[in-house]
């Protein structure tokens, strides 16, 4: 007996229902469709994923089976290697086409997708990937990016539909494990909400109430909470797509009004899909310098350090209230994951690979391609950025001068006066006794010395750059990822 011949809409960074291509393509289509997602055992394994990452995904899933209810849809969730599922699939429809979108993702995704490509081969399946937020695989350099990128943001927002194809029974064998639900839903309601519905609430509560403050506040760790978009969850994992977002914000911006702040996060947007472009061209990002100079830069492990910035005690208070608001939240702004990433690779002299993995797990909006271009930007290991060390104690007193966010994180400093909020190593044993507090006891001493550290590192990194390898690999990098007219 035949087999019934199907289509495949095979859902990734992409969990939403408008201006989708997938869907809509395959709508269009005669043949029946199943609406999939995989939770791949293999990749969940990696070190890049969390609990709160997976719980995200499940829950955008569930926001957009609710709109896809009404039509007698759903995208069905499967656990397990994603070869083997296609493969059951396989064993119980004659597989068409698959229709996803193109995913910058790590080496293992990458592999993953070989594997299927394999597959499809093998068993005569046409897989289309449509193009993500303006980036353009196969590309060597950035001739007419910038041009295409403009053009893909004005292009048509698809205003997709549901309403022509039925529901397809099937039996999944790769069905969610209880172990697997029970231990994503520890997160429910914890972090951010999830879902297409939800990121519309914030984007709109964006534009109608956050965004005349977004400029003023965007690298204060305690203001930018209530000034920022935040719609970044959404824009990682497709609630909403970046064409939707700019031509969203084009549109307010014709009202005149908090143009600064717009013109601010549109940048931002050219600015998000330029790293993934880098990523896009070469996913060894995550584990190799981009300069391939820098392999030589010698640091050396120092689990010690490691564990006090992972643990939010490294006596700095703005690097250890960042760091435990990251791990309770899974968001703080720009400016603070820039000086954490600048606190571990230059003044605790890590690799930044030893701590790449573990703030990909805390970022509730982690990305590959912004994550891994972005940390070794902030390392200085580029050979073509600017090379920026933040002071903690600077950024403290400029942007957090009244030790607001500090006290909110750092309970052990509530009771500490603003004066030494920033630098409580400096109180007196007299003023120490007075508000009942020990340096080292009630909170722990600095594990480096700042200015120390600072100016060596200025000295190992500046000095690297003249290495012959670094130069060379400067030009190499330019050449590629700078954009061409």
């Amino acid at each position: 007996m035949d087999k019934p011949s199907i289509n495949i809409v095979w859902i990734k960074r992409d969990i939403r229902t408008i201006d989708h291509e997938a869907f809509h393509v395959a709508e269009s289509m005669e043949l029946p469709y199943i609406p999939i997602y995989i939770f791949d055992s293999e990749l969940i394994k990696h070190p890049d994923t969390s609990d709160r990452h997976l719980q995200f995904i499940f829950d955008s899933i569930i926001d957009i089976n609710s709109k896809l209810s009404e039509f007698n849809k759903e995208v069905e969730m499967f656990y397990g290697s994603s070869f083997k599922i296609f493969e059951d699939l396989l064993s119980q429809f004659k597989i068409e086409n698959i229709y996803s979108y193109q995913e910058s993702g790590i080496k293992s995704s990458w592999e993953r997708d070989l594997k299927i490509k394999s597959l499809c081969k093998d068993k005569s399946i046409n897989w289309t990937e449509f193009q993500r937020d303006g980036i353009i695989r196969g590309i060597k350099n950035r001739k007419n990016w910038n041009k295409n990128w403009h053009i893909f943001m004005h292009g048509e927002i698809i205003n997709n539909s549901f309403d022509k194809q039925e529901k397809i029974d099937f039996k999944n064998n790769f069905t969610l494990p209880a172990s697997f639900l029970t231990k994503i839903n520890k997160n429910k309601n914890k972090f951010q909400p999830a879902g297409e519905t939800m990121a519309w609430k914030y984007l709109i509560s964006f534009s109608k109430e956050r965004v005349k403050n977004y400029a003023y506040n965007i690298s204060k760790p305690e203001k930018s909470r209530m000034s920022c978009s935040r719609i970044s969850p959404y824009i990682s994992w497709g609630n909403l797509n970046i064409r939707l977002v700019y031509q969203h914000l084009m549109e307010l911006k014709k009202k005149k009004k908090n143009l600064r702040s717009i013109n601010a996060i549109i940048s931002r947007l050219h600015w998000h899909c330029h790293f993934i472009q880098k990523f896009e061209v070469d996913c060894t990002y995550e584990t190799e310098f981009i300069n391939k100079g820098f392999e030589t830069l010698k640091r050396y492990k120092k689990p010690k350090y490691i564990k006090a910035w992972e643990n939010g005690l490294t006596g700095y208070p703005l690097v250890d209230a960042s760091i435990r608001a990251v791990k309770e939240t899974g968001w703080i702004n720009f400016r603070m994951r820039a000086m954490l990433v600048s606190f571990f690779v230059h003044n605790l002299d890590q690799d930044w690979r030893n701590g790449v993995y573990f703030l990909a797990k805390q970022f509730l909006d982690y990305e590959p391609g912004i994550h891994y271009t972005q940390f070794q930007m902030q390392a200085g290991t580029t050979g073509v950025n600017t090379i920026r060390i933040y002071n903690p104690i600077k950024n403290s007193k400029e942007h957090d001068s009244e030790g607001i966010f500090i006290k909110k994180w750092v309970p052990e400093l509530k009771n500490i006066p603003v004066e030494f909020i920033h630098e409580p190593w400096l109180m007196s044993e007299m003023e120490s006794k007075f508000y009942k507090f020990k340096i080292g006891i009630d909170y722990p001493n600095k594990i480096i010395d700042l200015d120390m550290t600072s100016k060596k590192a200025k000295s190992k990194i500046w000095g690297h750059l003249k290495n012959k390898k670094v130069k060379e690999e400067k030009k190499r990098i330019l050449k590629t990822h700078v954009n061409q007219r």
